[in-house]
């Protein structure tokens, strides 16, 4: 995995819990998802505005092992791919308490598009903090 670009620690909620007693698989995407707007909040606070905004063109998730609880996490983001349009950020959710333990791993692209849905060159702010 590339140079990680933000990292995220995040409480196991007793609601992420499903009928097996483990983290239900939806509620992974929302740490990510957690992990990539806060991300945004740091570089910028127009990361988002009325003109033009990040849309989630793609996203890949590998489940490596269930998640307890309770159990404190780690996000980790790195860019994988900058293109013209579209920013590939790759991510993994790991233990905060034990580092071996890998949890799940993937990618999401990010696209932004204007107010009309037309896809848009990404930000300068998203492109710095990639380099």
């Amino acid at each position: 995995m590339s140079t990680v670009l933000f990292t995220l620690d995040v409480e196991v909620r007793w609601r992420d819990l499903d009928a097996f007693n483990h983290v239900n698989n939806a509620s992974y995407l929302g740490y990510i998802e957690e992990a990539r707007v806060r991300w945004f909040k740091t570089l910028s606070e127009e990361w988002a505005s009325a003109g033009a905004s990040p849309n989630l063109a793609a996203v890949t998730m590998n489940y490596r092992r269930p998640i307890g609880w309770p159990e404190s996490l780690r996000v980790e983001l790195v860019a994988e791919r900058l293109g013209g349009k579209s920013l590939t950020l790759g991510h993994r959710i790991i233990s905060a308490t034990k580092s071996d333990h890998l949890y799940a791993d993937g990618s999401t692209v990010m696209v932004w598009v204007d107010d009309a849905g037309q896809s848009i060159p990404l930000p300068e702010s998203i492109r710095a903090a990639c380099r």
